[in-house]
């Protein structure tokens, strides 16, 4: 099992920044990629960023150069540094583990932005 608690969200303005974090526990040495996702009222989850496990990062065309994920030193926490914030960026944002044979979701956090 995999545990992921997101954090960092809020309410912020248009233009603005927040980072998000999100710390995993458990059997952490199977995760093999971990991702954020979004999802905003009506629409359906999508993926915003992902990064393996040699760090090699994969952004949404929505969000590259404004957002960048990275890992900690142990790779136990995931984070998502987003800049140049939109209105259309609002969602709950979700910190995904994939270990292969099972994928793992935090409980989201709530990001929204001002116009």
């Amino acid at each position: 099992q995999v545990q992921l608690v997101e954090s960092g969200g809020g309410l912020v303005q248009s233009g603005g920044s927040l980072k998000l974090s999100c710390a995993a526990s458990g059997y952490i040495l199977r995760i093999n990629a971990m991702a954020w996702y979004r999802q905003a009222p009506g629409k359906q989850r999508e993926l915003v960023a992902r990064i393996d496990r040699g760090d090699s990062a994969d952004y949404a065309d929505s969000v590259k150069g404004r957002f960048t994920i990275s890992r900690d030193n142990t790779k136990t926490t995931l984070y998502l540094e987003m800049n140049s914030l939109e209105p259309e960026d609002t969602a709950v944002y979700y910190c995904n583990a994939d270990t292969r044979t099972q994928n793992y979701w935090g409980q989201g956090t709530q990001v929204t932005v001002s116009s």
